[in-house]
């Protein structure tokens, strides 16, 4: 099962952040558990200074932009 986080206080962005990652990871029929971390304190000890980011499984995979699909899909897989 995959752990995926995303970092972000609650911006749009951090949002559909969230709903493409989910909704990529459906698709692509993954297990997951989808964790949104929004605390400030919890999202610098990932060393993350831009949002929206993405963990999967405690990597970052990508910060400060929403990835493309195809990007989702490779980070996911």
């Amino acid at each position: 099962m995959k752990e995926i986080r995303v970092l972000g206080t609650g911006c749009p962005k951090c949002k559909k952040l969230e709903e493409v990652t989910r909704l990529v990871a459906d698709d692509m029929k993954i297990e997951f558990n989808l964790e949104k971390v929004t605390d400030l304190n919890e999202i610098m000890d990932f060393g993350v200074m831009m949002t929206p980011a993405l963990v999967v499984d405690g990597e970052i995979k990508a910060y400060g932009k929403i990835p493309g699909i195809e990007d989702l899909k490779t980070m996911l897989s």
